[in-house]
């Protein structure tokens, strides 16, 4: 039986491109060999798509853009032909069929559903959430509207848009009539923490609020929530499962992008120190949560957990989570008794099985 063919595609133009590139090398690692034969598409910064044929290890560090074996490529827009063009250096095309595609890419022209509408037009299976649903992940004011009108609780806000010309006196003075300082002040649509602060006063909340605007025209402000950092992996279509759970100890204020990628100090406790009940509870609230979303495939699910009076409060989904060797979406499901290459496989077979419903 031939194997199927699956690109994997990294990088992109956004914030996070360096943090997908890591996680490609990662998954292309660990995707099963003797089912899958992969391809690599990189896309560069300023979103050019190349194909990349040279060693996987060369992805992580950013060199295989500078390879000479790269070339130019773009999706088959036929639907009966599903796969790629490559165009040669003669400015020759050549096809190469495409059993699956795997996104690993993050934030922006990633996982906010761009890529996934390209995919759907072309008719081709990919892993990872539908376009309605990485959208509305993606934009954390529209995840707000959806989970909390299904019940499920989350830190009050106040979104701040560009267009309301933005008057940091006015945003403080709601902060303050509304549920005080300290907040945490997000860009609606970005990812891996990028552009998010912790504001306890007035001057860092202008300051906060400037800097997510440089990364997204909707910002949020949240009432910071006390609580243990808990995380559930999803996975499945119609009948999602949850893992078991994982509670982070930051090694900065707050789980940024530094403290998830860069500083080795911050510390992962899976299973999380929480209480047997709370964690079915979690667990139960983040698949809820993944169909009310109208997830497929994965996510991962984000909460704070107060472990003495047992609130529990969803802070966001995430419909492409890290895929690093640190990362804490194999992780969790590698202690639930699914191995990394596992995991992958069943993925790919989530998003064939979905292609093939879908018709």
């Amino acid at each position: 039986m031939a194997k199927q063919r699956i690109a994997v595609i990294f990088g992109g133009a956004s914030s996070e491109h360096e943090v997908s590139c890591v996680s490609a090398g990662s998954v292309i690692s660990n995707i099963p060999k003797d089912e899958y034969e992969v391809v690599c598409i990189g896309i560069t910064k300023k979103g050019k798509w190349l194909f990349y044929p040279g060693e996987w290890d060369r992805i992580a560090t950013g060199e295989w853009e500078k390879d000479p074996d790269c070339c130019a490529c773009m999706l088959s827009m036929d639907n009966a032909k599903r796969g790629i063009y490559k165009i040669l250096d003669d400015q020759t095309v050549s096809f190469l069929s495409i059993d699956c595609f795997f996104p690993v890419l993050h934030g922006k022209n990633g996982e906010d559903g761009t890529i996934q509408g390209l995919f759907e037009l072309c008719m081709a299976p990919y892993v990872g959430c539908d376009t309605c649903s990485s959208a509305i992940c993606m934009d954390k004011a529209y995840a707000h509207t959806i989970l909390e009108s299904a019940g499920i609780r989350m830190a009050p806000y106040i979104l701040c848009r560009r267009s309301d010309k933005f008057r940091p006196e006015q945003v403080a003075q709601k902060v303050v009539d509304s549920f005080g300082f300290p907040v945490f002040v997000k860009p609606a649509n970005a990812g891996s923490s990028v552009g998010v602060s912790k504001a306890k006063d007035e001057n860092e909340l202008e300051q906060a609020i400037k800097l997510a605007f440089v990364h997204d025209d909707k910002v949020l402000v949240e009432k910071a929530i006390r609580g243990v950092e808990v995380e559930c992996a999803v996975l499945g279509n119609g009948d999602p499962q949850a893992s078991v759970l994982g509670e982070i100890t930051p090694a900065n204020e707050f789980y940024d992008y530094e403290a998830k990628y860069e500083n080795a100090a911050s510390e992962l406790h899976i299973p999380a120190r929480i209480s047997q009940e709370l964690s079915y509870q979690v667990r139960g609230i983040a698949v809820e949560a993944f169909q009310a979303m109208g997830c497929t495939g994965l996510a991962r699910v984000d909460f704070f957990v107060d472990p003495i009076t047992g609130d529990i409060w969803l802070n966001e989904l995430n419909t492409m989570p890290g895929f690093t060797s640190i990362s804490m979406y194999p992780k969790l499901w590698e202690a639930t008794g699914l191995t990394y290459g596992a995991l992958l496989d069943k993925l790919i077979k989530l998003a064939m099985e979905r292609a093939e419903i879908d018709g």
